[in-house]
């Protein structure tokens, strides 16, 4: 046996949820591009998890069931108030997820019928979560969730209390349809080695939630933010980048495994960074990332990935940095819930082999002479 390192090229199973062919990402066959500029996210969320586009009526059920399970228990939202000041927001979501498990009567039930009504409880009740610990840690209580309206404008009304401007749930909900699904990308890959054990929904979104928390995989984007408000201003950023290069930094936001022309993904939040930049009277992080893209591409031949432009979107929302990672949780547990479906219809234990390296032909010496 010879091992590939990180599994690069390495097909580990089949799947209809999305694909990566030549450079293309679609969600059951549609291309992202398509969904982007027409689709909602509730409708992703449907055509991920029933394979097709869902009728107006199915489309309205789905709103309704939704909304009918986006309160989070009394006792989950005391437990967040019990978390120390300083909790990482990944490592909150990640707990706090885990523990839904303990007040959902259906938790151990592994029927297809209870596994669909575990979803649709995740996927509302996600959004609420995240909202309600940012502002329990800014001292302020959790607002409930809205009635009639979607998932990206309710979290942008749960966060602040605001109704929030048309301008602001578009690029919202357009951030979330195009991070909610990836193929198999390493958080939903952790959910479904978790599920294939049989265990339950919660245990397999709570993996993939872990492994969304590095930065290398959900943390990106954070880092871009970190990058840019390193810089500062456009006129540092050809010395900062050139420092980078120079030094072999790795530039987050650039360059992706399954991508060799470029994230399809990109463009579209680079034209909502622009927009919200010209909204907001504040083009400085936008100029900045094309800056560094131009630079980047131009001497490395690496182009932005998804993550890139999220980063000045989320902070033209007035978002902490530190819940992009958490945001992308929340439209990424439709993937993950879909796959675990997936999972759960053709399972097969996930069993990797290892290629030993280590030493060989050892005898057990006795403690006493050692």
């Amino acid at each position: 046996m010879t091992a590939t390192k990180g599994l690069e090229g390495i097909v580990a199973t089949t799947s209809s949820i999305s694909s990566i062919i030549d450079g293309t990402l679609t969600y059951r066959g549609i291309n992202i591009d398509d969904l982007a500029e027409n689709a909602t996210f509730e409708e992703v969320v449907y055509l991920l998890w029933y394979g097709k586009l869902p009728t107006q009526s199915e489309l309205d059920q789905l709103h309704k069931d939704l909304e009918a399970n986006s309160a989070v228990p009394e006792q989950v939202i005391d437990q967040i108030k019990s978390y120390p000041a300083d909790t990482n927001p990944m490592a909150a979501l990640r707990s706090t997820v885990s523990s839904l498990a303990l007040f959902d009567k259906e938790a151990n039930d592994m029927s297809p019928e209870a596994n669909i009504r575990k979803a649709i409880r995740l996927q509302a009740q996600t959004s609420t979560i995240v909202a309600a610990f940012a502002r329990i840690r800014e001292g302020k209580e959790p607002i409930s969730p809205k009635s009639g309206v979607s998932i990206a404008e309710n979290f942008l009304y749960m966060l602040t209390g605001e109704t929030p401007e048309p301008i602001a749930v578009e690029a919202m909900d357009k951030a979330l349809v195009l991070h909610a699904d990836h193929e198999l990308n390493a958080s939903t890959f952790a959910a479904r080695v978790t599920v294939a054990t049989l265990s339950d929904i919660y245990s397999g979104v709570t993996s993939a939630i872990g492994a969304l928390k590095g930065p290398l995989h959900g943390g990106a984007n954070e880092a871009v933010m970190v990058m840019l408000e390193e810089i500062g201003t456009p006129d540092q950023v050809e010395a900062y980048v050139k420092k980078k290069l120079d030094n072999k930094e790795k530039l987050m936001g650039f360059g992706h495994r399954v991508y060799k022309n470029g994230d399809p993904r990109a463009k579209h939040l680079m034209k909502m960074s622009k927009e919200l930049g010209k909204i907001t009277n504040n083009m400085n992080w936008y100029n900045m990332s094309v800056q560094i893209e131009e630079l980047v591409t131009n001497l490395k031949g690496l182009k932005p990935n998804v993550d890139f432009y999220s980063a000045s979107v989320y902070t033209s929302l007035k978002i902490p940095r530190d819940l992009f990672t958490p945001i992308f949780a929340i439209s990424r547990m439709s993937g993950w819930t879909a796959h675990i479906l997936e999972q759960y219809e053709n399972n097969r234990l996930i069993r990797p082999r290892a290629e030993y390296t280590g030493p060989s032909s050892q005898a057990y010496v006795p403690i006493e002479k050692r």
